[in-house]
């Protein structure tokens, strides 16, 4: 992977009045809730650098801050991760302090995880999970090594989107489950709008456009699909996913992992358990689409 910048666990998507210079196709700000983070991009001679990488790699305070988080704000997005074969191999990319691979690795699995940040891997390791640093470019892994890999709120924080999930395909196993859920920056549908991207009719209208743009696209010209990029925020005091660049949605993160080479097994808007009924209702339509996160589900097919 060639990616810069750092990636966050959040949880609901966003939307807002542009920055001074942007365009509405391809800037974004955005912020996000909770989070869990790595590293993804290069500058010249491969070394990793960029407002995120430099304010995350050594930040104790973000760690003890997601040290506080509840694992069960993870458990859907972990359960879904767990491969089927007791004892097998499976990654997070972004683990934070671990909180995803100690929920595996108490199930039995053979659980890894890799982050950007060192304060993190720490913490990880003091638990005494299988976590480790990395360059923030290719996951260290061989080919087809993992039975199942997965990145919650990852992708959104990335300067080569499509190549992270190019990535993440790389070292899943054939039959292998990839997971990925991220915000749906292009919700036009719902409620607590936290971010001004989202507030009024007007930007929903807008967002509404713009999935049915990227569609016309997908049909049209394939080739030239690319996940629409954001300016992030920057200020004080830091909110997580202020440093959010990508506006991801579930369409084209679909779109990427069949590129990849899998086959898609689920799209849903909710990324946590919700009440059954509520669940089936909210994800039994199209409407999905344009609604919460991008929680995304695909296997590898070769």
């Amino acid at each position: 992977m060639a990616w810069g910048n750092i990636a966050t666990r959040s949880s609901t998507p966003c939307f807002g009045p542009l920055p001074a210079g942007a365009t509405d196709t391809n800037v974004v700000e955005c912020r996000a809730s909770s989070g869990h983070r790595v590293a993804h991009g290069a500058t010249d001679g491969g070394s990793i650098m960029g407002h995120q990488e430099s304010y995350y790699r050594h930040n104790e305070a973000y760690a003890d801050f997601l040290a506080a988080w509840d694992e069960g704000f993870y458990a859907k997005y972990a359960d879904t991760l767990a491969p089927s074969r007791p004892g097998a191999r499976v990654l997070d990319v972004g683990c934070g302090v671990g909180q995803v691979v100690r929920r595996l690795k108490d199930a039995g699995f053979a659980a890894h995880g890799v982050e950007v940040s060192e304060p993190n891997v720490v913490k990880a390791r003091q638990l005494g999970l299988e976590c480790q640093t990395y360059d923030g470019r290719s996951l260290p892994f061989a080919d087809r090594h993992f039975a199942n890999v997965g990145a919650l709120n990852v992708l959104e924080h990335v300067e080569e989107p499509e190549a992270f999930i190019a990535e993440l395909m790389r070292v899943t196993e054939p039959g292998g489950r990839v997971v990925i859920s991220s915000p749906n920056f292009f919700r036009a549908l719902g409620w607590r709008d936290y971010h001004p991207r989202m507030r009024g009719f007007a930007n929903k209208w807008r967002n509404w456009r713009r999935v049915a743009a990227k569609r016309r696209q997908m049909r049209a010209a394939p080739d030239q699909v690319r996940f629409d990029r954001m300016t992030p925020i920057v200020k004080e005091p830091f909110t997580p996913d202020d440093d959010a660049i990508v506006a991801t949605n579930p369409l084209e993160i679909a779109f990427f992992l069949r590129r990849s080479g899998c086959s898609v097994e689920r799209i849903e808007c909710t990324d946590r358990y919700v009440a059954r009924p509520v669940d089936f209702l909210l994800n039994l339509t199209p409407l999905r689409f344009l609604m919460f996160n991008a929680f995304v589900v695909a296997r590898r097919n070769t």
